[in-house]
């Protein structure tokens, strides 16, 4: 386990995964007020299977940050992902020190995305990577008015700053902040967080409530 760590480290390229500890009553807490907390957690748990299978080949160094305490024995497997844990008061100041811990082990393109986008698939991940060799930023916006997935060349304290996380306003305030720079844009995609989201997937579709 010693050697492929070691080796994992000397890529110059890096995907940060933010997740949420998959534990009942705290993940998709919007879906669960419709569908109950055990749908809900089921439903996170699909999400995060699927993103374990579309970044676990993907030839960069993958580090999985948990959102309560770092888990052992679960999907992300550690001779696939490194772990660490989130750090900050909010999304925005979670997402910042995520980007500057890898920074300063000196990768030199990151980008990070969440683990509830059904929607999104490996070759995504590799294009923004592909982006980076000719823009400084990467972003994905999400239909929502988020983004499911950010990256650059170098770390910009400012985008994480002053946003109302979780609102329709966050992709427009980010791309304000950079409207100096080449902005390199992915195609839109849909999360899953609330309940007219699951109508958009046949695998979620079992969770719909009957009429």
């Amino acid at each position: 386990m010693e050697t492929l760590f070691i080796n994992m480290i000397e890529s110059k390229n890096a995907l940060i995964i933010f997740t949420r500890n998959p534990e009942l009553g705290k993940v998709k807490t919007r879906l669960a007020a419709t569908i109950g907390d055990q749908s809900a957690l089921e439903i996170y748990k699909l999400l995060i299977n699927h993103t374990v299978r579309i970044t676990s080949a993907i030839n960069v160094d993958k580090y999985v940050f948990y959102s309560e305490n770092i888990q052992q024995n679960d999907a992300w497997d550690p001779g696939f992902f490194i772990k660490e844990l989130q750090n900050g008061n909010d999304l925005g100041e979670r997402m910042k020190n995520a980007f500057d811990l890898l920074f300063k082990k000196g990768y030199q393109k990151i980008v990070i995305v969440g683990s509830d986008i059904y929607e999104l698939n490996s070759q995504d991940i590799k294009d923004s990577f592909i982006a980076l060799k000719k823009s400084p930023y990467v972003i994905g916006p999400a239909k929502d008015g988020g983004y499911y997935l950010l990256g650059m060349t170098q770390l910009n304290k400012k985008i994480f700053e002053n946003k109302n996380w979780g609102t329709d306003t966050v992709f427009n305030d980010t791309i304000i902040d950079l409207k100096e720079n080449v902005v390199a844009l992915l195609s839109k995609k849909n999360d899953i967080d609330i309940y007219d989201d699951l109508k958009s997937n046949e695998v979620f579709k079992q969770f719909l409530i009957p009429n």
